[in-house]
C-alpha cells in the first residue's frame, strides 16, 4: 500500500502496517515523540493497523492534536489510580480541556489536598508499568450489558443509553485492568505520561443538572518534559496573583453582590476604564462610517419567535410576564437591529448600513457557572450589524478585520482567525450555510490571513469568524466575532430596491469587535496584571509633597497636570514619603511626582515610574508634553 505524507512524498509499506510502525521506519526521535497519526483525514490510534493507500500525518505534543490524546490518556490513568486507591469509585467523563484534564468521580471519599499527591504518585507507578493501551468495538446492546454487569458504572450505563444510543458500534479503551467507554484514540502505553499535576477538586453535577447527583470533578495537567510542567505552574501562579477578580477588588473597579448575582457594579475607577474604551470604541467606528443606534432592553416575544431565538435560545432568556403580554429581556442586539432596517425603504445607494450599537444584554446562565467578569448575565455589548449586498460582502468583512487588527494592536496583542461552521442547530437550509461559509472563507483568503476551521460552532444563525488572542500569560481567549447571516434578513423580509427598480435581500453581517465589556475588561486586567497603559488607567499621576512646606507649590504643579488633561490625585496626606510611595504603588498609579524643597526651590519635579522607580529630575511643562504624547498615542509601557 502507498502511504502519502504532508509533504506530498510518498512510501509503500506491507498491508496491516500500523502508523507507530511507519514512524519507526522514519526516525527513531519521531516514534518516541509521535502521539496519534491522522490517517485519511480521520485521528486514529498509532497501533492501528492501515490497510490500504492513505495519506498519513503524524502530531506531537507541540500539536494541539497531540496535546489533547496526551492529557485524555493521563486522565484515565488518573481513573485508574483512583479506582486503585478508592475501590468503588464510578467514574462520569474524563475529557483533555484546553490546559489539561479532568475526571468527574462519585465516590464516597471526599478527596482532599493529601489525597491528589497520593493520586499523583500512583499514576507514575502505573506510567511504569507501561500498559497498553487496546481498543475494543462492541455492538452497542453488549456494551451496555457489559457495564451493567462486569464492570458496574451507571453513569456509563446513561451514556450509552442517552447519548450513544443511536450507535450501533461504540469502542471501550483497556489498559491494564481499567477499563473505560471513550471514543479516543489514545497514546499507545501509559509510559508516555512523564509528568503529571493534580490542580484541584470542585463539585460538578452530573450533566450539569443540579438536581442529579453532585460529583467530585479532579482536574491535572501532565507534559512529557519536567520544564514544561515548571512552567507552567509558575504562569498558573502567575494567573492567580492576577486574577481579575482579586485586582478588580484592590483597585476598587468593580464588585458583585448577591442582590444581583451575575451583573457587575461599576465602581468609580473601573468606569474610568469603561468610558476610556467607549469612548475609544466610538471614535473608531465614526471614523470607518458607523452609525450608531440605541435599542430597547425589554421586547415582546413575537420578535423572538420570529427570529428564531425562541426555538434556539429560550433558556438562556428571562422571561417577564405583563398581564397577556409576554416580555423578554434581550440577549442579543441583532432582531432590533432589523427593526430599525427595516423603518424605511431602503436602497441599494444606501447600502452598506452600519449600525453600532453598545447593547446592554440580559442572558441567563446557570448560578453555578458565573465566575467574575467572564461569566456574567448582564452584558454590556460591543456591537454592530451591517447591510450590504452580496457584492459588498467581502469588503465589508475586510473592513472589519482591520478594525480588529488595528484595535487588538493598542494592547499588544496579535489576532488569530478561525472559521466556524454550521452547528447541529442551525436555522436556515445547508446550501444558505455553504454559501455563507463559503464568503467567509473567501475573505479570509483574500486578506491573506491563516486560519483554523473550528467545526460545528457556527451561531446557529449564521457561521462566523472567530478572533482568538493569547494574552501575557500565552493563554488563549476568544473575543471579537464577525458572523454572516443569510437568515435573519429571510425572517424579517429585509429588502433593498436595487439599480434594476426590483427588491433584493440584503446580507446581514454581525460583527464585535472585544465582545463584552465586561468580560474584555476582565481579560486585560490580567494581561496588564492591573499596569494599565496611562491612557486606561484610572489614575494617571499622583502628586506626593513631602512635607506641608511644599504644599503650595505642590498645588500649583497638580492644577497644571489637571490642566492638560490628566486624572491626577493630590496626596496631602502628613504621612512619609515613603508611605505615601509605597501606597500608591499598590494602587498601581503610572506616574508619581515627588515634591521636595529642592524640586520647589528650583521650579521642576522628580518622577517616579510605576516599577521603575525614580527617572530622574524633569522641568515641568516638558514632562507634560511628554506625557501627553504617551496618553493620546495610548503607548504600551
Amino acid at each position: 500500500m502507498k502511504i502519502t505524507f504532508p509533504d506530498g512524498n510518498s512510501k509503500e509499506f506491507p498491508n496491516g502496517t500500523s502508523s507507530l510502525d511507519i514512524a519507526k521506519s522514519i526516525s527513531k526521535g519521531l516514534a518516541e515523540d509521535v502521539l496519534v497519526a491522522e490517517v485519511n483525514g480521520k485521528l486514529v490510534d498509532l497501533v492501528k493497523p492501515i490497510s490500504e493507500d492513505s495519506s498519513v500525518k503524524f502530531y506531537k505534543f507541540g500539536d494541539d492534536e497531540g496535546r489533547k490524546v496526551y492529557w485524555h490518556t493521563t486522565s484515565h490513568i488518573m481513573a485508574q489510580a483512583i479506582e486503585e486507591l478508592f475501590p468503588g469509585a464510578k467514574f462520569g467523563v474524563g475529557p483533555p480541556i484546553e490546559n489539561g484534564f479532568y475526571y468527574d468521580v462519585d465516590s464516597e471519599h471526599k478527596f482532599l489536598e493529601d489525597d491528589l499527591k497520593k493520586i499523583e504518585d500512583k499514576m507514575l507507578e502505573i506510567a511504569k508499568r507501561d500498559l497498553k493501551t487496546v481498543r475494543e468495538e462492541l455492538k452497542h446492546d453488549d456494551a451496555v450489558a457489559y457495564f451493567k454487569s462486569k464492570r458496574v458504572d451507571p453513569y456509563k450505563v446513561e451514556i450509552l443509553e442517552d447519548i450513544a444510543k443511536n450507535e450501533e458500534y461504540v469502542s471501550l479503551y483497556h489498559q491494564g485492568g481499567f477499563t473505560d467507554l471513550c471514543r479516543g484514540p489514545h497514546m499507545p502505553t501509559t509510559a508516555k505520561l512523564k509528568n503529571v499535576k493534580l490542580l484541584s477538586v470542585s463539585g460538578s453535577y452530573w450533566r450539569g443538572d443540579s438536581d442529579r447527583q453532585q460529583l467530585q470533578r479532579i482536574y491535572g495537567i501532565s507534559f512529557p518534559k519536567k520544564k514544561e510542567l515548571d512552567d507552567h505552574l509558575y504562569l498558573l501562579e502567575e494567573a492567580k496573583k492576577r486574577d481579575h477578580r482579586k485586582l478588580g477588588k484592590e483597585l476598587e473597579l468593580f464588585m458583585f453582590h448577591e442582590y444581583s448575582p451575575g451583573a457587575p457594579f461599576w465602581l468609580p475607577n473601573g468606569m474610568v476604564i469603561f468610558k476610556e474604551l467607549e469612548k475609544y470604541w466610538r471614535d473608531i467606528h465614526d471614523n470607518n462610517g458607523y452609525n450608531e443606534i440605541n435599542t430597547p432592553i425589554m421586547v415582546k416575544d413575537k420578535l423572538f419567535e420570529q427570529s428564531g431565538h425562541l426555538e434556539h435560545y429560550k433558556e438562556h432568556m428571562f422571561r417577564i410576564d405583563d398581564g397577556d403580554e409576554t416580555y423578554y429581556l434581550k440577549p442579543m442586539n441583532c432582531p432590533e437591529a432589523t427593526l430599525v432596517y427595516s423603518s424605511k425603504m431602503r436602497s441599494y445607494k444606501d447600502l452598506p448600513l452600519r449600525l453600532s450599537e453598545i447593547g446592554r444584554l440580559h442572558r441567563n446562565e446557570l448560578r453555578g457557572a458565573l465566575g467574575g467578569m467572564f461569566r456574567v448575565r448582564q452584558i454590556t455589548m460591543d456591537d454592530a450589524h451591517i447591510f450590504c449586498t452580496p457584492e459588498q460582502i467581502q469588503q465589508e468583512i475586510t473592513g472589519v478585520m482591520g478594525l480588529i487588527k488595528k484595535f487588538y494592536a493598542l494592547f499588544g496583542l496579535e489576532p488569530r482567525f478561525c472559521l466556524s461552521t454550521r452547528p447541529d442547530n442551525a436555522m436556515g437550509s445547508k446550501e444558505v450555510w455553504d454559501n455563507a461559509e463559503a464568503a467567509l472563507a473567501a475573505a479570509l483568503k483574500a486578506n491573506d490571513l491563516k486560519y483554523d476551521v473550528n467545526e460545528k460552532d457556527g451561531a446557529f444563525y449564521g457561521p462566523k469568524i472567530d478572533v482568538n488572542i493569547k494574552d501575557a500569560l500565552n493563554r488563549d481567549w476568544q473575543i471579537a466575532t464577525i458572523q454572516l447571516d443569510y437568515n435573519l434578513p429571510e425572517r424579517f423580509d429585509l429588502t433593498y430596491e436595487g439599480s434594476d427598480g426590483q427588491k433584493h435581500r440584503p446580507v446581514m453581517v454581525h460583527r464585535a469587535i472585544f465582545g463584552s465589556f465586561e468580560r474584555f475588561i476582565g481579560m486585560i486586567i490580567e494581561h496588564f496584571a492591573g499596569n494599565f497603559p496611562l491612557w486606561l488607567s484610572p489614575y494617571q499621576v499622583a502628586v506626593l509633597p513631602i512635607t506641608d512646606n511644599q504644599m503650595e507649590y505642590a498645588k500649583v504643579v497638580f492644577d497644571k497636570f489637571k490642566a492638560a488633561g490628566f486624572r491626577t490625585e493630590f496626596d496631602s496626606r502628613s504621612e512619609k514619603i515613603g508611605y505615601k510611595i509605597r501606597d500608591w504603588e499598590t494602587k498601581k498609579v503610572p506616574y508619581m511626582i515627588v515634591l521636595g524643597d529642592k524640586e520647589m526651590q528650583a521650579g521642576n519635579i522628580t518622577v517616579r515610574a510605576h516599577k521603575k522607580g525614580d527617572l530622574g529630575k524633569f522641568e515641568l511643562d516638558a514632562f507634560i508634553k511628554n506625557l501627553t504624547e504617551e496618553k493620546d498615542s495610548k503607548k504600551i509601557n
